[in-house]
């Protein structure tokens, strides 16, 4: 994974705040750049990889806001964190509706600048983990994949995407949650409205009902001013509540209350606030099970679950392997400076193999390491992580179908891997379809692939026929 530190921007057009800025940000381990202004903010953006912005929302030239608008526009998921005078509070309210990821008051207080950088830093993580952005070649809503269960996926986003309904999405981590509520959003009449994330993992239990709901002034120390919560930020657009199943009991009644009337007070504050929210959750926990242990309200998650999408582990849609692998190959060969064409067979075919525990999360992070130590055109084997070679010799040597010493090694240790591995994967599709009566639908949920990757496979063994 790439461990080089987080760069961040800081545009201010007083000298004594951009040292103080970076003095503080470097202490806690981040790498600066600086500007004066947002034009030379823009320079410094052409010429570098940034991962956060921290902009002045007032500055001579090209101010803040004009400098926010030119992110959002070039620099697709860039977070920007806007500083503001007391007296500018509601223009950076507004900005953050436009797009900004959050705002700091002068004088800021250093701990809450600390708390606001670390969570931009973790969603921009986050993001860039994300599967990247396909060609309309690749699948749909910009999203990469071709396999039946995505385009079962891309019909259900064209169906629910312009209307009003809760959405709950469900599936392993690193599976493309945050991909999927985009397009809800992106394709409903919210579009030009603002879209909020919320990452309730990364947020501790004693914030997130004030990180929700905001806080009025004097609230609790250091709320110094009001500030608004993240349903008042996404009125009339939508907010994306990411691991949900995170969140205590006593915040579930009041998210419930929220979600069911419109309606919340501020933490400290009395007034009653309204909001129109499209709402879209995501967990990689069974809801259901938590139900059972008492940990998950039943009510709160039939409000969720109107509509529930259900992402598929990359295990079983290998169809889309390649084309992941290749968009991920084309984004780490501009950024690491490489010009690498691909994959050789032997290459796709261990990536094929691997079960992925990690989903996309972890093809992405292989793709980026071979690209990082192959010096040749293609990848091959040899550029491969040890463990996707170590996974085809661990079921070789646990499988009693795989006698080695029959194995004649001269041939070489390529190919008897991929033999024996072969044998492996026709032994277990036997065993499979003996076990579900040789239904191919229920074999494939068996053996966690694909309906078509087995029909696929059965069709290679000549195990069609049988």
């Amino acid at each position: 994974m790439n461990t080089e530190p987080i760069q961040i921007l800081v545009a201010d057009d007083e000298p004594n705040l951009r040292k103080m800025l970076r003095a503080q940000l470097e202490r806690w381990g981040y790498e600066v750049h600086l500007a004066e202004n947002g034009r030379q903010a823009m320079e410094v953006l052409e010429d570098n990889y940034i991962d956060i912005v921290i902009t002045d929302l007032r500055m001579p030239d090209v101010d803040g806001m004009t400098l926010l608008k030119h992110v959002h526009k070039q620099y697709e998921n860039l977070p920007v964190i806007m500083i503001t005078a007391h007296g500018t509070v509601d223009t950076a309210v507004e900005a953050i509706k436009l797009g900004a990821f959050d705002y700091i008051t002068k004088p800021y207080d250093r701990q809450s600048l600390k708390s606001i950088v670390t969570k931009a830093a973790r969603t921009r993580e986050l993001q860039n983990q994300e599967a990247s952005l396909a060609t309309d070649a690749s699948g749909r809503f910009r999203i990469i994949g071709r396999s039946a269960l995505m385009l079962e996926i891309f019909d259900v986003i064209s169906r629910v995407a312009a209307t009003p309904s809760t959405v709950l999405l469900t599936g392993d981590s690193g599976t493309g949650k945050e991909l999927i509520a985009r397009a809800l959003h992106e394709n409903s009449q919210r579009k030009d409205a603002p879209y909020i994330r919320v990452n309730c993992a990364a947020i501790p239990p004693t914030l997130i009902e004030s990180e929700l709901f905001g806080y009025e002034k004097g609230a609790f120390t250091g709320a110094d001013n009001p500030k608004p919560g993240r349903f008042e930020l996404a009125d009339n657009g939508t907010l994306f509540l990411d691991e949900i199943g995170e969140i205590s009991l006593e915040m579930q009644v009041k998210l419930l209350r929220a979600i069911q009337e419109g309606e919340f007070e501020r933490v400290g504050g009395v007034a009653t606030t309204k909001v129109n929210v499209r709402l879209i959750t995501a967990t990689n926990q069974d809801l259901r099970q938590r139900i059972a242990e008492g940990l998950f309200r039943e009510d709160l998650f039939y409000r969720l679950n109107v509509v529930n999408i259900h992402l598929p582990p990359l295990s079983q849609r290998t169809e889309d392997i390649p084309l992941l692998a290749a968009q991920f190959l084309e984004r780490y060969n501009e950024r690491l400076g490489k010009s690498i064409t691909g994959f050789d067979d032997d290459a796709m075919d261990t990536l094929l193999r691997h079960p992925w525990p990690g989903n996309i999360r972890e093809l992405e992070n292989v793709v980026e390491r071979c690209v990082l130590f192959c010096d040749d055109d293609i990848i091959s084997v040899q550029h491969l992580p040890p463990d996707l070679l170590d996974d085809a010799a661990t079921a070789i040597q646990t499988d009693g179908s795989a006698n080695l010493e029959d194995v004649d090694i001269a041939s070489g240790l390529k190919v008897q891997i991929r033999a024996l591995t072969a044998n492996l994967e026709k032994q277990l599709i036997i065993r499979a379809l003996e076990q579900t009566g040789r239904n191919v639908t229920r074999a494939a949920q068996l053996l966690k692939i694909s309906r078509k990757s087995l029909q696929t496979k059965m069709k290679e063994f000549g195990l069609r026929d049988e």
